[in-house]
């Protein structure tokens, strides 16, 4: 795995040698779910319980949920997820950190006159400490851009709920799951990785899951991991018969949005598929749940099946493509808002 220039992930989100604008100026926020500071149980334990005691993840009552959390979910996550994390970190901290750093960095100079940072939703750097920041730095708008290309009320609209917070002069992209640079980015990735080791027998679109009962409330997520699925067949001329839309991740012992990834790849294995091709579009840069669940569990259940091979094709992560699509719209989304708005 390549190892970026990138201070720690302890450092200060902050570049000191960048200077802060002194007069009124525009912002865009680019803002992921969040990471471990660290590889160990007690950063792990810290995300985590920040993360899940957010009620647009687990919407069951606190009183109820709390003691689950501290008492059974965390004692018996915590060191097993540690040890993942250990697996995949990166010189500059966990992937999803270095790379929604990078992309950021990539982006800037493609947005001239325009400030360009990063935060997490959960952990470090805090998207309400950044946006308080950047507001007491002379932002006079900041438009944050979550990169969660699909919508969901689990995701985006937790960044909303802090932005909205934040009061006047911040504003959230939605989605991007139509983007046409962001899908035709997606496409050549694709196309790139046939290219360098040839096509395996499916095509595999993996997108992260969520409780099937939240998208009967009216969620559009799935929807929206439908439509992104499609354009980017389209955008790579294959026809619905060869490729498939699974979802993975799912936590605890509801019904989440089917069908699921691991099971999927168990029956392509136990029907004699023998290579397989994964990509991801619902993450906008690697992580957990696609370095070590997808490219490595997943591919070690599907030759457990009588697979041969499965490849994960990377996201987009800081390359210049995603730059560039990403920079695009928020130039766009940032000629559009016109004053008072």
């Amino acid at each position: 795995m390549p190892q970026p220039v990138h201070p720690p992930a302890t450092a200060n989100p902050i570049d000191p040698a960048r200077s802060t604008p002194a007069a009124a100026h525009d912002a865009v926020l680019v803002v992921n779910l969040g990471t471990p500071d660290a590889p160990t149980p007690e950063a792990v334990r810290r995300y985590l319980r920040e993360f899940l005691s957010d009620r647009r993840v687990v919407s069951l009552p606190p009183l109820l949920w709390q003691p689950i959390l501290r008492l059974a979910v965390l004692p018996l996550r915590v060191k097993r997820v540690a040890g993942l994390y250990r697996g995949i970190w990166m010189e500059g901290g966990s992937p999803l950190l270095v790379y929604t750093r990078g992309l950021a960095e990539a982006m800037a100079p493609l947005l001239p006159g325009v400030r360009v940072e990063h935060a997490m939703r959960y952990g470090r750097p805090g998207l309400a400490q950044a946006l308080a920041r950047l507001r007491a730095e002379g932002a006079r708008r900041i438009l944050v851009l979550p990169l969660y290309p699909q919508y969901s009320t689990t995701t985006t609209a937790s960044v909303d709920d802090v932005a909205r917070r934040a009061g006047d002069g911040v504003r959230v992209v939605q989605d991007y799951h139509l983007e046409p640079a962001w899908v035709a980015a997606v496409a050549d990735s694709i196309r790139a990785a046939w290219a360098e080791g040839g096509r395996g027998e499916r095509l595999l679109f993996s997108f992260h899951g969520i409780p099937q009962r939240v998208v009967d409330a009216g969620d559009p997520y799935q929807r929206q991991c439908r439509a992104s699925t499609d354009a980017i067949a389209r955008a790579l001329g294959l026809g619905a018969d060869e490729i498939l839309m699974t979802f993975q991740s799912r936590f605890g012992k509801e019904r989440w949005l089917q069908p699921y990834t691991d099971a999927t790849l168990r029956a392509l294995g136990d029907q004699g598929v023998k290579r397989v091709d994964v990509v991801c579009p619902g993450f906008a840069v690697d992580c957990l749940e696609t370095l070590e669940e997808i490219a490595l569990q997943n591919a070690e259940l599907f030759r457990e099946h009588g697979g041969q091979s499965l490849r994960y094709i990377p996201c987009l992560n800081d390359g210049p493509a995603h730059a560039r699509a990403l920079a695009a719209l928020a130039s766009r989304e940032l000629a559009a808002w016109a004053p008072g708005r």
